[in-house]
């Protein structure tokens, strides 16, 4: 497919409606620094080779350098070490794989999913 639809996020209730949202259908949080070069490797490789479609895999984007309380609340609210760039992966209201740096790709995805 290669065409990814991000879902940005800014709100802590946001991050408590993705949880929701995942009861129904699996959801991906890229949490992403727009000034570090590995992250914007990390996103590029995402959206170059996307193969899920919106009703397989949501995907949301924290631009994380203008959204720090909302970094710090996934952390907590999915009981995950903070880093960056990284990707969550939620179903049925919790954090069931993250990833980060140079670990985040389609095939580690697709093998959580």
């Amino acid at each position: 497919m290669g065409n990814i639809t991000w879902i940005p996020v800014s709100t802590r209730q946001q991050v408590d409606d993705i949880a929701a949202r995942s009861e129904t259908l699996p959801c991906l949080i890229l949490k992403h620094s727009t000034t570090c070069s590995i992250s914007a490797m990390a996103k590029y490789r995402l959206e170059d080779d996307w193969p899920f479609g919106t009703d397989e895999l949501e995907a949301y984007y924290l631009d994380l350098l203008s959204h720090r309380d909302v970094s710090a609340y996934i952390a907590e609210k999915f009981s995950v070490h903070h880093e960056s760039p990284q990707i969550l992966l939620i179903r049925n209201g919790d954090c069931f794989f993250d990833a980060s740096h140079f670990d985040i790709t389609i095939p580690e995805i697709r093998e959580a999913l």
